[in-house]
């Protein structure tokens, strides 16, 4: 298995029902790729930054973040403005998994550099079905540039 098969799948999300939920569909997916969870914004630039409690971590960028919007600290639409704003992650993949249907919520992230948006669905079968499937795509099947 190449090196970049490996990269993690980093979850940002602050309700930790949905984030056992998601945890619990990553896994049902079978997918090599570890997978992080952070529960804020700043916990989430802590992480791809190297700083804080993540400061001994490789600096290798996440094959994927799957990022809530609406979070206590910082918001996912902050955290996708700096990603966006630096050359190092401007090109990792961001999708917004979020429970907001709001049309200036989708239309900013979406303006702001977002390569997907997922909302929440209720139903915990059709948010597993959604979770597994981001992970295989964007995990295994989404071929970007290697980070240079």
């Amino acid at each position: 298995m190449k090196h970049r098969d490996l990269r993690t799948i980093l979850l940002v999300e602050d309700s930790l029902a949905d984030a056992e939920m998601a945890l619990d569909a990553l896994a049902g997916a079978h997918l090599a790729n570890p997978v992080v969870h952070v529960e804020d914004g700043v916990d989430c630039l802590d992480y791809l930054y190297c700083r804080g409690q993540w400061a001994g971590r490789e600096p290798i960028d996440p094959a994927v973040v799957l990022l809530d919007i609406k979070m206590p600290r910082m918001s996912g639409l902050e955290v996708l403005t700096q990603l966006r704003a630096d050359d190092r992650f401007r090109r990792v993949p961001v999708v917004i998994l979020s429970s907001s249907r709001e049309e200036s919520d989708l239309a900013r992230s979406w303006d702001i550099g977002a390569n997907a948006y997922v909302i929440k669905p209720v139903d915990v079968d059709q948010f597993f079905e959604a979770v597994r499937t981001l992970g295989q795509f964007w995990a295994v099947l989404n071929q970007g540039p290697d980070h240079v």
